[in-house]
């Protein structure tokens, strides 16, 4: 099946070209408000439970989701190897790779952005891009226990309509430590009460995984009809 080819996955659509540029498109049913390309995180694969739920749940809600694979996690699927990350520059070709091909086929606003490290490599790029809006899911801004060497730099100066969807509690970049981070005024944060880097709450909160996962794919739809 060639690239611009589809079939029906997960309720929408599937594109699935060949090789390791494979795409996995999630359709709503009416005509899509927005499109947003979603990237995974550095050790999930585009088609994992996460990704694959927040595709669904969006394009219930009238926007179309585009997945795609950086090639070390293309080439995990082939031969089940794991590997780390594409060096930095490599992603950010990936990235851009997409996005031009994207373009070329959408008609309508196309937002760009990801899970994790997916995001983090969208925000790199947005306003080169040019991208409509920006949305991060579980938004690394540091590594694991490195509160005190934050990536936030870029954060600073960003002019992309931007939408970070994070756990309170989040271990790569919590609520107070956050909130002492210099971000840019098109940045708007929504955190979710207890949660996690995957959005999962404590059962104490009273909240719930999916109502977490709701309210995120609500917030995301809901900023991208803007």
């Amino acid at each position: 099946m060639s690239k611009g080819q589809s079939a029906g996955i997960d309720g929408g659509q599937c594109a699935q070209p060949a090789g390791h540029d494979e795409w996995l498109w999630t359709r709503p049913a009416a005509a899509a408000q927005a499109t947003l390309i979603l990237a995974h995180g550095a050790g999930a694969p585009m088609d994992s439970e996460f990704m694959t739920q927040m595709a669904q749940l969006l394009a219930a809600r009238g926007v179309a989701v585009l997945r795609f694979e950086f090639d070390y996690m293309a080439a995990r699927r082939l031969d089940g190897k794991k590997r780390p990350p594409n060096p930095q520059v490599k992603l950010l070709e990936k990235w851009r790779g997409v996005y031009a091909q994207v373009r070329q086929q959408v008609a309508g606003p196309v937002a760009i952005g990801g899970k994790s490290m997916g995001g983090r490599m969208a925000s790199l790029l947005a306003d080169e891009l040019g991208a409509d809006a920006l949305v991060c899911l579980g938004y690394p801004f540091y590594a694991v226990g490195k509160a005190d060497k934050p990536r936030v730099a870029h954060l600073a100066e960003l002019q992309t309509p931007t939408l970070i969807v994070q756990g309170e509690r989040d271990a790569l970049g919590d609520r107070q430590t956050v909130a002492g981070y210099p971000l840019s005024r098109a940045i708007t944060l929504h955190w979710l009460a207890s949660g996690d880097h995957d959005l999962k709450p404590l059962k104490r909160s009273g909240f719930s995984h999916e109502q977490h996962m709701q309210a995120a794919a609500d917030c995301v739809a809901g900023f991208l009809s803007r």
